[in-house]
């Protein structure tokens, strides 16, 4: 029986791919117990290529071959091929701890959990740990009691939305990853734990995010950028939406808050001479007064500020600021 699928989705990552793999085989499972299903979506360069020498050389690789579609249909195209009791995620220039998924199993089943999540650390390109302890966020609970998935966005998640931070029943991947859009985590992580019963976390240290400069999150690039902010608008309107069916909605009010000054601010800064047509949707979805759940004290400071100005004082306060 096969008790996890580890789905890895693959795109131009030569460079770091071999080392994913390898951390994927240093477990402390047997093979025959788990597999990695590498989705390889399309790579022009020697991805496709070394994800099938691997696949050659160990009987729980396995590789699809597909044109690109894009990272969401990659991960859903993986779940189609998975035949674990349990899915995780592991993006192709990221990499896992050694002989971390037993554990990960093994709490699985001890606790009947429908989703598990655990530890994870930013680490640049030479491995070095860039943000220990992830001080920054102090929201984030990683108490091991199982609540219902409601509870747990609301109370202990904090604003990671990560998908690579969490094993799940494959029943549960019904729910699908959003195409076409940019932060689908965080379309697909809250829908995830709204549909789940029991849930919890263990803080070991399993993932190692590479942050490298040039992703999505990162790009100067202004068509990106205008991306960006049409892809928030949107998450924010299905935030806006699902906050009326849940009874805690503090979760969604203060993420709805992060990204709408998130928003504003982008907007100030490299398409102030469209304001009105952002500040139009924004005002649409009636989001203002702005919740502080979760936020720090330095993002309260930003927060207290829009809320006293208004959408559109606030947008032209930081644009003048950003060009004095």
């Amino acid at each position: 029986m096969t008790d996890l699928s580890i789905i890895v989705p693959v795109y131009n990552v030569e460079r770091y791919l071999a080392r994913c793999l390898d951390s994927l085989l240093q477990q402390d499972l047997p093979a025959d117990r788990y597999e990695v299903v590498v989705i390889d979506d399309g790579s022009t360069d020697g991805s496709g290529a070394l994800a099938d020498r691997y696949a050659a050389q160990n009987s729980n690789i396995r590789v699809v071959h597909q044109p690109n579609q894009g990272l969401s249909e990659a991960r859903n195209n993986g779940i189609d091929s998975a035949r674990g009791r349990y899915v995780m995620f592991v993006d192709s220039d990221d990499y896992l701890e050694p002989d971390v998924i037993g554990g990960l199993v093994r709490k699985m089943d001890a606790d009947d959990l429908d989703v598990l999540r655990f530890n994870y650390r930013n680490v640049n390109e030479e491995g070095d740990v860039i943000e220990p302890n992830k001080i920054s966020k102090p929201y984030v609970d990683y108490s091991d009691s199982v609540c219902a998935g409601e509870t747990f966005l609301a109370e202990r998640l904090g604003g990671a939305c990560y998908a690579c931070q969490f094993a799940l029943r494959r029943e549960l991947t019904r729910i699908r990853f959003t195409r076409g859009r940019y932060f689908e985590d965080m379309l697909w992580t809250p829908q995830l734990l709204l549909a789940s019963k029991r849930v919890t976390s263990v803080d070991t240290m399993v993932y190692n995010y590479l942050y490298r400069t040039g992703s999505i999150s990162r790009n100067s690039d202004l068509a990106k950028r205008r991306k960006t902010i049409d892809d928030k608008l949107y998450i924010i309107s299905r935030y806006h939406d699902w906050q009326h069916d849940v009874a805690d909605k503090r979760w969604f009010t203060g993420q709805i808050a992060s990204m709408v000054v998130g928003v504003l601010i982008m907007v100030a800064t490299d398409f102030y001479s469209e304001r009105n047509s952002y500040l139009r949707q924004i005002k649409a979805l009636g989001v203002f007064p702005l919740s502080d759940y979760h936020a720090t004290k330095y993002f309260r400071r930003k927060l207290r500020l829009a809320n006293l100005l208004g959408p559109r004082l606030f947008c032209c306060v930081m644009h003048l600021k950003s060009i004095l």
